[in-house]
């Protein structure tokens, strides 16, 4: 009950006043000129206070295992809303997200996310799918990442459900390695079957695995990937989030 009144008396106003900063610091910032610096730094540290402010503690684990000056292409298991706050936080890279497009209508928020750069997946057909990968392309050179989540919707269970191949296809045309990030406690802190309710005090922990490097190129290439993806990131998971649980948004 105390951690709610928290949330509701202080950390709530705080944090919308600190989003409508960031989003505006964003837009203002990469509208002139340099959206590798606005596009990035100011929602850090958003993600940071949003963790912080709500006194969720977190752990980073495998940071040592990246190059600097390496473009990655990042995939992650999608467990609840604060999967955004860990990455953009905590992973340390610069990098651009590959997202849904209907996340374009969040008021300022996706403005934001349009001026830093990121990618709005378009599946209308084929043409939009191939301008989405051109814009992938030119997103993933000079050091710059970019982080996917190969479900492409979060959990019902806190359980992975399957993967898509369009990054693993993304990453074997461009010769890149893939790394698999795993998430662990944001479906604990808020399920999807919530929806923004009071957060419930749970440890968040980002684990990044060893870069997967690519050996060959074509469609067997791109199935290991993705299959060695899988297999790394729920290795990480608590053995009661161990397992394939079918998604009906996938």
């Amino acid at each position: 009950m105390l951690y709610r009144l928290y949330q509701l008396i202080i950390a709530a106003p705080l944090l919308i006043v600190l989003t409508i900063a960031t989003a505006l610091v964003t837009i203002i910032g990469c509208a002139l000129g340099k959206a590798r610096t606005w596009g990035y730094y100011p929602a850090m540290v958003w993600s940071r206070m949003m963790c912080w402010v709500m006194l969720l503690p977190v752990k980073v684990e495998g940071r040592e295992l990246l190059d600097e000056k390496q473009s990655y292409v990042f995939v992650a298991n999608h467990q609840g809303a604060y999967d955004i706050f860990l990455i953009y936080g905590f992973l340390g890279r610069s990098f651009r997200w590959m997202m849904k497009k209907s996340l374009r209508e969040i008021p300022l928020v996706g403005k934001a996310c349009e001026s830093a750069g990121h990618i709005l997946v378009d599946k209308s057909g084929p043409k939009a799918i191939q301008k989405t990968y051109e814009q992938g392309r030119q997103v993933l050179k000079d050091g710059i990442s970019l982080v996917v989540f190969p479900e492409g919707a979060r959990t019902f269970t806190g359980q992975m459900g399957k993967f898509r191949r369009g990054a693993f296809g993304l990453a074997d045309e461009l010769r890149l390695p893939i790394v698999p990030v795993t998430i662990d406690g944001s479906f604990d802190v808020l399920p999807r079957q919530r929806g923004f309710a009071f957060l419930s005090w749970h440890r968040l922990r980002l684990v990044i695995h060893k870069p997967i490097m690519p050996e060959g190129q074509g469609q067997e290439e791109v199935q290991r990937m993705m299959q060695q993806s899988y297999d790394t990131i729920m290795s990480s998971l608590p053995e009661h989030y161990q397992g394939f649980a079918a998604n009906p948004d996938q």
